[in-house]
């Protein structure tokens, strides 16, 4: 699920598993929330007919729903999916991984919205503070958060007092936490879920590595490029309403 807002442009992406009533109800009131914690009142939702069964879930939290007709897409939305699309091929043709596990697609998803909200918006509201800063109240310090970027192969460190336990392990760098100390996520290489880290070891990318994300790719049935689905697995047209 992929929403942002007009004027304050900022942008969520959730990765859901079905288009049922509680998943998207779910989904919408995480976000609603964020906007309501910062004084923010959400009154409009512009959606397409799939969100036509939370209409008067809706309208019970004081919000309308705005729905577009058959075969009618919100302009704005299309446009930031095809913003996040273009950049998600561009981070993938950098990596050298020829299939992708579903975790590191979604995350890939994810790091691009991240930037998106950290950086200021040509229209706005704001002259000074980006998207998220607006919506979270946090602000993106260089030295904290730009230290590594996507992609980038490390060994996180691992705290404990076990003499036998390993001390680091093998994982993906995804993107900052957002959080003050400069925490990141990162795509465990032994079990392919996302861990939080704030101490790692950058490391050149071997071959092992390459190899160990197919693994994960392969064992998830994955094809050998990034093809953006909807939720029937028709790929989705790059069709999109200016």
């Amino acid at each position: 699920m992929v929403c942002t807002s007009r004027n304050i442009h900022f942008g969520t992406a959730e990765l859901i598993h079905d288009k049922t009533k509680r998943t998207l109800m779910i989904s919408i009131q995480q976000i609603v929330w964020a906007y309501h914690a910062r004084g923010f009142h959400v009154k409009t939702i512009l959606a397409d007919g799939g969100f036509q069964c939370i209409r008067n879930s809706l309208t019970d939290m004081g919000i309308s729903l705005n729905m577009v007709s058959r075969n009618e897409h919100v302009p704005k939305v299309e446009r930031y999916i095809r913003t996040i699309k273009e950049r998600v091929r561009a981070i993938a043709v950098s990596l050298p991984f020829k299939k992708y596990p579903p975790r590191l697609i979604a995350e890939l998803v994810y790091n691009v919205v991240f930037w998106l909200n950290s950086f200021l918006h040509n229209d706005g509201i704001h002259p000074t503070s980006s998207p998220r800063t607006l919506i979270t109240g946090l602000a993106i310090d260089y030295l904290k958060h730009c230290k590594i970027g996507f992609g980038t192969i490390v060994q996180v460190h691992e705290e404990g007092n076990n003499l036998l336990r390993q001390r680091t392990s093998g994982a993906i760098t995804l993107r900052p936490t957002g959080n003050d100390q400069g925490g990141h996520y990162f795509l465990s290489l032994h079990s392919g879920k996302r861990i939080n880290r704030n101490a790692w070891t950058e490391l050149p990318m071997p071959n092992e590595v390459i190899a160990q994300v197919q693994l994960l790719a392969i064992a998830e049935k994955k094809y050998d490029s990034i093809l953006f689905m909807d939720m029937d697995g028709n790929i989705l047209s790059e069709q999109v309403t200016e």
